[in-house]
């Protein structure tokens, strides 16, 4: 059996896809769904099973699909003992600090689905209300990026770095006109955009009306005094419940995701020497093997992956 103390590592939106609760519609754990339904008034089975692509890319939706089959592969994963040795930390991408945050004990499933419900329509009005888009800048250094990306703003375009995902894929986020600058900008330093189909500009001062939304839900949820540590995406740190989640959950909505940096911190600051990503999906575990190409990482994306 792996002994090597473990990172917990959990996807966010844009992973979702039809039918990507059919593995584990069989589990145990798939209980959960009734849970998460009746605490969000949404029909999880019915979206985890039949919603079409097209719904699923809708913000909230998406989000509560991602978070619901996250949390059903964590609870197999602990029920079945698969995870092989001992969990010393937990973090999520975006949406994903949510299941994070449950896996170690900082909110339970109900309090975690009515947050991640609320996140997502706030998120959703408030794209509708400011139109905006993202894309990924690859092949580029993430300070070149932030050197770009500060021109164009100068320049009058409303664009942001969002998240800083690995070594030469930064994402950034704004305006449709910051975009296509940003975009028509980046062979000056070596990049390629690739346009992401998202429906706002998230991860960005766009976000802050989502953000005032969210911080009323945040404060009005308990969070556990202590916990396992989460590292948070705002700064890249672990907190083992000695912190204000509700702060840290608003900045992230108008802020870049540190994951690069976050993941360094599992590795390096807490002696994660196995990483395990948890739910749909293998997006984080590529990320991972580009920051650190010496980890252990796997995903678990269905009941086949436990055994």
């Amino acid at each position: 059996m792996n002994q090597l103390p473990i990172g917990l590592v959990f996807p966010g939106q844009g992973t979702q896809k039809k039918g990507m609760g059919e593995p584990w519609r069989e589990t145990p754990s798939w209980r959960l769904t009734e849970a998460i339904s009746e605490v969000t008034g949404e029909d999880l089975p019915e979206l985890l099973l039949h919603a079409p692509d097209e719904q699923l890319r809708r913000t909230d939706l998406a989000q509560l699909t991602v978070f619901t089959v996250a949390l059903i592969a964590h609870a197999e994963a602990v029920r079945t003992g698969a995870l092989g040795g001992q969990v010393v930390a937990c973090a999520g991408h975006s949406l994903g600090e949510y299941a994070a945050l449950t896996a170690a004990g900082a909110l339970t499933v109900e309090d975690a689905a009515a947050l991640v419900a609320a996140r997502g329509r706030a998120m959703r009005t408030a794209a509708e209300e400011r139109e905006g888009t993202m894309g990924v800048l690859v092949a580029a250094p993430a300070d070149e990026v932030e050197a770009l990306v500060r021109e164009v703003r100068a320049a009058g375009a409303g664009v942001w770095v969002a998240n800083v995902n690995a070594p030469g894929q930064t994402v950034v986020s704004g305006s449709p006109e910051g975009i296509d600058r940003v975009d028509a900008e980046a062979p000056s330093i070596g990049a390629k955009m690739i346009r992401l189909r998202v429906g706002g500009a998230f991860h960005s001062p766009y976000m802050a009306p989502a953000a005032e939304a969210l911080r009323t839900a945040l404060k009005n949820t308990a969070f556990a005094a202590a916990h396992l540590s989460v590292v948070a995406n705002v700064d890249a740190v672990p907190y083992a419940g000695d912190c204000d989640w509700p702060e840290l959950g608003t900045r992230q909505l108008t802020g870049p995701v540190l994951w690069e940096q976050s993941v360094r911190t599992l590795t390096g600051a807490l002696g994660c020497g196995r990483l395990v990503e948890l739910g749909p999906g293998r997006t984080l575990a590529g990320l991972i093997r580009r920051i650190d190409p010496d980890i252990e990482v796997v995903s678990v994306d269905g009941p086949s992956a436990l055994n």
